[in-house]
């Protein structure tokens, strides 16, 4: 029988840590005597590393002002964290969903544009840790929409690239999965209007978690 994989982003899809994202990114910022990006620009880029993220942000930056606004946002974030103040919530009904697929047999990864660090923290937060068996990060990887992050979950797990799933709420996603040759399923409770991520290339959208398991259910037949 053939290894089922579903690859979940975490920001936007498993979590939503909007609010957290946009308040270290305009710490960042403004620590560096800039203008913060407006939050709906914010929103615009959470999935990406964070390099390219902020490259999105402020383009006219140099490489060395891009560093420490990089540096910046860790900084702020990592403050935020250690202040007890950085939510991140899951979305109603995501650790339920996690759990009956772990139990209906599914491997299960993560692909995010987060840290190792900070998707350690997160998913340690909400007890998922032990559901997923690959967890690929900006890190180790470069930014979506590049397979590279995909391809590591298929090297690690072995599991059957048709029946292999990434599963996110922005474009960045998707052409991730088209790029790495896998099926694509969005969500819409995220960062990206449908329409992105089905033009990017998402055979699905699925506007509730209930939506999404019956969408994967239709891959275990």
């Amino acid at each position: 029988m053939s290894l089922r994989l579903a690859i979940f982003d975490c920001d936007g899809t498993l979590v939503d840590s909007q609010a957290d994202i946009a308040l270290a990114m305009e710490a960042a910022f403004t620590d560096r005597g800039l203008p913060a990006p407006p939050r709906n620009e914010i929103r615009r880029i959470v999935g990406l590393s964070l390099g390219e993220a902020i490259r999105q942000l402020h383009p006219e930056g140099d490489g060395a002002l891009t560093s420490e606004l990089v540096q910046a946002y860790k900084d702020a974030f990592r403050a935020r964290r250690e202040a007890g103040s950085v939510g991140e919530p899951l979305y109603d009904g995501i650790a339920a969903l996690i759990a009956d697929l772990d139990a209906a047999g599914w491997l299960l990864g993560v692909a995010t544009g987060k840290s190792d660090r900070g998707l350690a923290h997160c998913l340690e937060r909400h007890g998922l840790t032990g559901h997923f068996v690959t967890l690929q990060t900006a890190d180790r990887h470069p930014s979506k929409p590049d397979p590279s992050m995909v391809e590591a979950c298929l090297d690690a797990t072995g599991a059957d690239r048709a029946q292999t799933v990434m599963i996110g709420d922005t474009a960045y996603d998707m052409a991730m999965a088209v790029n790495a040759g896998v099926r694509a399923i969005g969500v819409d409770w995220g960062y990206h209007h449908p329409d992105e991520l089905v033009e990017a290339g998402a055979e699905a959208v699925a506007g509730s978690v209930r939506e999404l398991r019956l969408l994967l259910k239709g891959m275990e037949d």
